[in-house]
């Protein structure tokens, strides 16, 4: 394996499969199987999903929410979707634990660099949920931060693309895709590939960020063995 110890971010959205809201239990099921495949091959892997499928603080606040109750709102939903993965993946034989930025006893634990890194080297998954436990920060932002805590080799960022493009490929046919990138030329070009804050904090601690397709099954298998899928960001 290229990649011994991973952080995965994942998209709210992604779960919700063909559906237009909520967990399509389906879907669920095929990320499970993909996470659990990697970590049957001894791949410590933990887990940073948001909340889109179900609330956005940034667009609660848009329909007249107050910013920091709609932050938190989308933290808690971040922890409902966590709970589905934690189900599924023990339903698929598989330990877990689940940690969390917001401490809700008795169905998280409160997070830590240290305690994320003991339950991994014991063989767990760990899914961190309720972003960093502040308003005013993405799930970016605590994908990249939490990657740092555990000392991840990689954050590989689980997208519905299959890379990093000139453009968003979805709405523009001409749109290229960059096999690979540094972090300045990412800055420079205005690519789109994490939020500022979490692009940042990845770029100052040399952790690499690598963009790919967790729709396609079977590539996250190909991503940690070192196939060349998907889009590197490094320094």
């Amino acid at each position: 394996m290229k990649y011994n110890r991973i952080l995965l971010k994942l998209s709210g959205e992604a779960l919700m499969g063909g559906k237009q809201y909520g967990i399509e239990p389906e879907t669920l099921s095929i990320y499970c199987n993909d996470i659990a495949a990697i970590v049957n091959q001894g791949v410590q892997t933990a887990i940073v999903i948001g909340g889109g499928n179900i609330f956005r603080g940034l667009q609660g606040a848009a329909e007249g929410f107050d910013r920091v109750q709609g932050d938190y709102m989308g933290m808690l939903a971040t922890v409902i979707n966590s709970m589905a993965l934690q189900a599924e993946l023990e339903k698929q034989g598989m330990k877990v634990k689940l940690l969390s930025g917001l401490f809700i006893d008795p169905i998280t634990e409160t997070t830590s660099g240290r305690k994320a890194i003991e339950y991994l080297e014991k063989g767990y998954i760990v899914i961190i949920a309720g972003g960093t436990g502040n308003p005013f920060f993405t799930t970016d932002s605590a994908s990249a931060l939490r990657a740092v805590e555990i000392h991840a080799d990689v954050l590989l960022k689980g997208t519905r693309v299959d890379g990093v493009y000139t453009a968003d490929p979805e709405k523009d046919p001409t749109a290229a895709k960059f096999d690979s990138l540094t972090f300045d030329e990412a800055y420079e070009k205005n690519l789109k590939v994490m939020d500022m804050t979490a692009f940042t904090l990845c770029k100052e601690n040399n952790l690499p960020i690598l963009v790919f397709d967790m729709n396609q099954k079977g590539n996250l298998a190909k991503v940690v063995a070192g196939e060349k899928i998907g889009t590197v960001v490094s320094g």
